[in-house]
C-alpha cells in the first residue's frame, strides 16, 4: 500500500526545512520556496503522567518537524472520553489526533471514523509496527490493519509494600485471591495515621471504578449479559463481587473512596499512604520514579487477585488515532509516529528517567539494558499479565461480547457510566449494593433487549 502523494511531497518539504534550519528555523516553523505554510494540529489526550511527559518533550518533536505546530487539549479521563467520542462520532473535525483505546478502535474503524494507519506505519522508516506487543497490536487492528497505535499498553496487577509485608510477617501468594487481599488489608490498615490497607478506584466512570471491579465480577463468575443477551447484573455472582469490593473499600480503603480514581491512587500509593493497590500495570512509571515516589524500590508486584479463575487481569491500551475528518493527516502522522516510536522510548529514558518509560507497547522496550535494570521488579509481571489477559483465562461464564474490563458494544460508554454511578453511590454509602445493582440491571436490560433481535449483534465485537 502506498501513502498519498501529498505524504511524499510533505516529507520532501520537511527535509528541505531541516536542511535550512540553521538560517530559516523559527519557533513557528520554517518556510521555503514552494512550501505550504506551517501546519497546526490539535491533539486531544488524557491528562495522565505519561502524557504529561510527552508534552514536556515537545522541543524534540519541533526540532524534527519544524513545520508542525502542536496544540494540546488535555482533560481528565472521563471528560476526555466524552469530548473525544462526541467529536469523532459527529464528525466535528476539531481534533487531528485523538487518544483512544482498544475499546473504541475496532468499532470506530468499522464505522469509518478513523484513518487506517497501516500504510503510514509500513512506509515510515524504522517505525517497525511488528515490534508492538502482539495482544496489544491485535486489539488495535481491524481487518488486519492498525487503526490506532499504542502509546502504552497495560494489564492489571497488585502493587504491595514488600517492606511492610516483611515487617508484619506476611507473604503475598504467587497467585493471590480477593480473600487474601482482604486479610492483608485488615492487618495493615491504620486509619488513625491516614494509612489505607488497600487503594482501589471508587470514582464513577466506566474507565474508573468499573475497570478493576469488572475483573472481580469476571473471576467471581459474573457477567454483564449471558449468551442470549439477558442482563445479569443482579445475579448472585455479581452481587457477591460488588459486595466484597464495596466492603473492602469501606473497611480498609482510602478516605473519600467514592471520588477516588486512578490519579488519586497513584498519588496516595506513591506517597506511602497505602499498603496495596490493585490497578493498571502502567502504574510503575509513577510508583518507581525516585524523583516523585516515596516508595520507589519498596514495591513488589503480584498477579491480579482471583476467585474462580486462573487469572483476572485486563488488557488495555491508550493509543493514538487520526480522525477521518482531519485536514492535516500527514502532519498528524508525523506526531503520532514520533510519540509511539522506539526512539521516543529512549528519549524518555535518557531525558526524564527510565522509570518513566511508557510500558507495555513495544517488545523491544524490554530489551533495552537500562530499562531492563530499573524494571526488573515489574517487567516480568507486566508481560505475564498482558499475555494472560484473555476471556478464556479470566472468565467463568461465556459471554456474547468482547472485553474484560469493558463490554465491547457502542452502548457501553453510556451504560458503563450509568452503572458506575450506581456503584460509586454504594461506595459512598448512599444506597445499598442490592439497590444499586437493581437499578443497574434495569439500565442493562434496555441495552440487552436491542441485541436479542440480532440486529446489533455484529457490533458486539464477535
Amino acid at each position: 500500500m502506498k501513502l498519498p502523494r501529498s505524504a511524499n511531497r510533505r516529507r520532501r518539504r520537511l527535509g528541505s526545512c531541516a536542511a535550512l534550519a540553521a538560517v530559516a528555523l523559527t519557533l513557528g516553523g520554517c518556510s521555503v520556496a514552494g512550501a505550504s505554510a506551517t501546519e497546526t494540529i490539535t491533539v486531544a489526550i488524557v491528562a495522565n503522567p505519561q502524557m504529561k511527559d510527552a508534552i514536556s518533550l515537545q522541543d524534540n518533536f519541533r526540532k524534527a518537524h519544524p513545520a508542525v505546530n502542536v496544540r494540546f487539549v488535555t482533560l481528565p479521563e472521563n471528560e476526555a472520553r466524552a469530548k473525544i467520542t462526541a467529536s469523532v462520532a459527529t464528525g466535528g473535525g476539531e481534533f487531528d489526533v485523538v487518544m483512544i483505546s482498544n475499546y473504541e478502535t475496532q468499532m470506530w474503524a468499522k464505522n469509518g471514523w478513523i484513518t487506517d494507519l497501516q500504510p503510514y506505519a509500513e512506509k515510515t522508516s524504522g517505525y517497525d509496527p511488528d515490534d508492538f506487543i502482539p495482544t496489544i497490536k491485535d486489539a488495535l487492528s481491524y481487518q488486519g490493519d492498525l487503526y490506532s497505535v499504542p502509546f502504552y499498553g497495560e494489564s492489571s496487577f497488585v502493587a504491595y509494600r514488600k517492606d511492610l509485608f516483611e515487617k508484619a510477617g506476611l507473604t503475598m501468594p504467587a497467585h493471590p485471591s480477593w480473600d487474601d487481599l482482604k486479610s492483608f488489608a485488615a492487618k495493615l490498615d491504620d486509619k488513625k495515621n491516614d494509612f489505607a490497607g488497600v487503594c482501589l478506584r471508587g470514582l464513577a466512570g466506566w474507565g474508573e471504578v468499573m475497570a478493576p471491579l469488572d475483573t472481580m465480577i469476571n473471576t467471581y463468575g459474573g457477567q454483564w449479559f449471558d449468551e442470549d443477551w439477558n442482563a445479569k447484573l443482579n445475579s448472585p455472582q455479581v452481587e457477591s463481587a460488588v459486595n466484597d469490593y464495596v466492603s473492602l473499600l469501606k473497611d480498609y480503603g482510602q478516605p473519600g473512596a467514592a471520588t477516588s480514581g486512578y490519579g488519586d491512587c497513584i498519588t496516595r500509593y506513591s506517597q506511602g499512604k497505602a499498603a496495596m493497590w490493585y490497578d493498571a500495570t502502567a502504574m510503575v512509571s509513577s510508583v518507581e520514579d525516585p524523583q516523585s515516589s516515596k516508595v520507589a524500590g519498596q514495591t513488589a508486584y503480584a498477579p491480579a487477585p482471583v476467585k474462580d479463575t486462573a487469572s483476572a487481569g485486563w488488557l488495555y491500551s491508550w493509543s493514538l488515532a487520526i480522525p477521518k475528518t482531519s485536514q492535516h493527516k500527514d502532519a498528524a502522522w508525523d506526531f503520532v509516529s514520533w510519540m509511539t516510536d522506539k526512539d521516543y522510548i529512549k528519549l524518555v529514558g535518557n531525558q526524564i528517567g527510565w522509570e518513566r518509560v511508557p510500558p507495555g507497547s513495544r517488545q523491544s522496550t524490554y530489551r533495552i539494558p537500562q530499562y531492563a535494570e530499573v524494571a526488573k521488579a515489574y517487567a516480568g509481571p507486566t508481560l505475564d499479565a498482558m499475555n494472560n489477559a484473555s476471556q478464556a483465562n479470566s472468565m467463568v461464564q461465556k459471554v456474547p461480547y468482547s472485553g474484560l474490563q469493558f463490554v465491547g458494544i457502542p452502548e457501553f460508554q453510556d451504560l458503563g457510566t450509568q452503572v458506575a454511578q450506581q456503584i460509586s453511590a454504594a461506595v459512598a454509602g448512599q444506597k445499598s449494593v442490592k439497590d444499586a445493582l437493581e437499578q443497574a440491571q434495569q439500565y442493562a436490560q434496555v441495552v440487552a433487549d436491542s441485541y436479542k433481535s440480532g440486529a446489533n449483534e455484529a457490533e458486539a465485537g464477535k
